[in-house]
C-alpha cells in the first residue's frame, strides 16, 4: 500500500513556501450562513499567486529537485491552474518549464502560463491525454515530470491550505472542497485527521467528470470512459494511485453536482460574495446550495481557483441566471396578423419583465399556415415571477414552449 503523507511533511512544505505564497483570506459568506444556519466561510485560494492553490504543491515539488534535475528542466500537463503554478514555481526556482495543455484549454490560462515563462505545447483533448504527451516528453528529454496531483510533495504542499484554515477558523467542523485528481483534498485531510480528527472532510466533483465515486466503490482507481464539464480544473478521468489511497482512508464523503448547480454557485459568488471564481473552484459552494450533502457548521468551503475565461464567465452567468429562474428563453407561437408582436411584448412589459432579445420568424416547417414563431430571451426577478409570466401568456391564448422543447 502507498504510504500516506504525514503532518510533518505538510509542516515542512509550509516552511518551504514561506515568502513564496500568500496566506489567503477567509471571508464570511452571509448567504451560505443563512442557508446552512451557522457560520460559513470561504477560503479564497482564487486570489492566490497564479490564481489557485496549485502553486503550493508545484513549488514544493520543484524546489526539492537536485541541481542536475533542475538543469534538465521540468514538464507538466494541465488544463491551466497546475500549468500556471508550475510555470511560476519553475521561474522562482530557476529552471525551465514545458507545459502540455489540452487543445481546448482556455486561452487566458494558456496566455498566463506563457506569461510566467513556460513553453506551452497543445496536445490531446483532455488533461489525461496531455499528461501522456508530457510523460513521453519527459522520457525523451530527461525533463522531470511534475505531476498535477499524484506525488507526495505536491500533496504536502496543497495540505498547507488546511494549516491556514485551522489557524483562521479553529472552531471549524466541516471543510468542503472540489476534487479532480485528489491532491488538494488529500493534503487537507492529512492535516485535519492529525490535528482535528472530528472535522468532517467532504469532496465535490462535477457529475460529468466524477471518477472518485465509482473508484471508491471498486476499491481502486477506475478510469471514466468519457467525461465533460465546464469545471475544466477538476476534469480528471482517473484518480491518482497515491491520492486515491488518501481519499479512501481519510475523506468522509465525495458527492457530485450538476452543471446547473455549478452555474448557480458561480452566479451567487459573483453577485453576493464579489468573488471571481472558476467553475472548479465553486463546486463546494454548489454542493451546499444544492443541498446534496449534510453539513455541520462552522464550515469552510475552499474556493480553489479564480482563473476563468471571460467568455465562459459570460455564458456561465447567463446559464446561472436561467438556473435561478431569472433568465427565460421561450418560444411563443401565435397567429400571424398585424399588431400581434406588439401585443405580446406589451403583455410582457405589463408584468415588469425585460425583453433582452427577440426573433420573429415564419419559416419554421412545423408552423401552421397563418402562424408565426417568436423566440424571446427575457429577464425576470426569479422563479415565481417567471411562472407568473408564463401562466399569464398561456391564459391569453399564446402557445409557450421553452427553448429546450422548441
Amino acid at each position: 500500500m502507498t504510504e500516506l503523507v504525514g503532518l510533518d511533511d505538510v509542516r515542512a512544505a509550509r516552511k518551504l513556501l514561506d515568502g513564496v505564497i500568500r496566506t489567503t483570506p477567509l471571508e464570511p459568506s452571509r448567504p451560505l450562513s443563512a442557508a446552512l444556519g451557522g457560520p460559513t466561510w470561504l477560503k479564497c485560494e482564487n486570489v492566490q499567486r497564479a490564481g489557485s492553490y496549485k502553486v503550493r504543491g508545484a513549488y514544493v515539488r520543484i524546489s526539492r529537485l537536485s541541481a542536475q534535475e533542475r538543469e534538465r528542466g521540468v514538464v507538466a500537463a494541465s488544463a491551466g491552474n497546475h500549468a500556471q503554478g508550475v510555470a511560476l514555481a519553475a521561474g522562482l526556482v530557476g529552471t525551465h518549464a514545458t507545459v502540455f495543455m489540452p487543445v481546448n484549454a482556455p486561452l487566458p490560462k494558456v496566455a498566463a502560463t506563457k506569461g510566467y515563462g513556460a513553453q506551452v505545447e497543445l496536445a490531446g483533448n483532455t488533461v489525461d491525454e496531455a499528461l501522456v504527451a508530457a510523460q513521453t516528453y519527459a522520457e525523451r528529454t530527461g525533463a522531470v515530470l511534475i505531476h498535477p496531483f499524484d506525488h507526495a510533495d505536491v500533496i504536502a504542499g496543497q495540505g498547507t491550505v488546511a494549516l491556514e484554515i485551522l489557524e483562521q477558523c479553529p472552531e471549524v467542523k466541516t471543510i468542503i472542497t472540489g476534487v479532480g485528481g485528489g491532491g488538494l483534498i488529500s493534503g487537507m485531510a492529512v492535516v485535519a485527521r492529525a490535528l482535528r480528527p472530528d472535522i468532517r472532510i467532504i469532496g465535490v466533483q462535477a457529475a460529468g467528470a466524477a471518477a472518485f465515486p465509482p473508484s471508491l466503490v471498486a476499491g481502486e482507481p477506475v478510469r471514466l470512459p468519457a467525461f465533460a464539464t465546464i469545471a475544466d480544473g477538476i476534469a480528471v478521468g482517473r484518480p491518482g494511485e497515491i491520492t486515491f489511497n488518501h481519499v479512501r482512508k481519510l475523506v468522509d464523503e465525495v458527492v457530485t453536482v450538476s452543471e446547473e448547480d455549478i452555474s448557480r454557485a458561480l452566479l451567487m459568488l459573483l453577485e453576493r460574495g464579489k468573488q471571481v471564481v472558476e467553475p472548479a473552484g465553486a463546486v463546494g459552494v454548489a454542493a451546499l446550495l444544492a443541498g446534496v450533502v449534510e453539513v455541520e457548521t462552522p464550515l469552510v468551503a475552499v474556493l480553489s481557483g479564480g482563473n476563468i475565461d471571460p467568455l465562459l464567465m459570460m455564458r456561465v452567468i447567463e446559464h446561472g441566471l436561467a438556473a435561478a429562474g431569472r433568465y427565460l428563453r421561450v418560444t411563443v407561437r401565435c397567429s400571424d396578423r398585424p399588431g400581434q408582436l406588439a401585443s405580446l411584448l406589451s403583455q410582457i412589459a405589463e408584468h415588469r419583465a425585460n425583453v433582452v432579445d427577440v426573433e420573429h420568424q415564419r419559416a419554421n416547417p412545423h408552423l401552421s399556415l397563418g402562424e408565426v414563431e417568436v423566440a424571446l430571451s427575457v429577464e425576470t426577478r426569479g422563479v415565481e415571477h417567471s411562472d407568473t409570466l408564463i401562466s399569464a401568456l398561456r391564459a391569453s391564448g399564446y402557445q409557450v414552449v421553452f427553448a429546450a422543447e422548441a
